[in-house]
């Protein structure tokens, strides 16, 4: 292995990707105590830690194993299945994202409080939420047109407010390490 490779498996690295995945199932659950991470309506302030994997890419597997691991553990989920399809969305869709909204990274507005990428990310992954209706039509039987609209506001607000907690502690702690 050279030292780019031996770096990001790092302890501190692996500690990092595991506070990560620990915190976003944390607040998922927490989210879905009050019913706001699970069904029609899903705010999963969790999402947030998305922005993460366009600092450092450990984090696109810690929000994976995240969701992944939430998906089975919160009640009201579809347990393996949804360990699947969530942690596979999640996984697909984040990488997509970061490849689509790369070059948008530059452009801020409001002295970097507003930045671009951030914003055309969460509407990528917002209209990804086209799975997890999929999803719920399939195993659960709720109409895909009901379930996508409240799916995608959803995860879209939940992004929007979680771009604000990022580009706050980008400012105050590399996020890159």
């Amino acid at each position: 292995m050279n030292s780019s490779q031996t770096k990001a498996f790092s302890v501190q690295g692996l500690v990092r990707g595991a506070v990560v995945c620990a915190l976003y199932i944390v607040i998922t659950y927490l989210m879905a105590s009050v019913n706001l991470a699970v069904g029609p309506v899903q705010f999963r302030l969790s999402e947030m830690f998305n922005f993460l994997a366009f600092y450092n890419k450990r984090y696109l597997w810690a929000v994976t194993l995240g969701c992944a691991i939430s998906n089975v553990l919160v009640p009201g989920n579809l347990g393996i299945i949804d360990f699947i399809v969530g942690g596979g969305s999640t996984f697909i869709f984040i990488s997509l994202g970061i490849l689509l909204t790369k070059k948008l990274s530059k452009i801020t507005y409001f002295n970097g409080w507003l930045n671009v990428r951030f914003i055309a990310f969460s509407v990528f992954f917002a209209l990804s939420m086209f799975t997890i209706a999929l999803e719920l039509m399939i195993f659960v039987k709720t109409p895909f047109w009901v379930m996508y609209p409240t799916l995608v506001l959803g995860e879209f607000a939940s992004l929007i407010i979680g771009m604000f907690i990022i580009i706050t502690l980008s400012k105050r702690i590399d996020l890159s390490r």
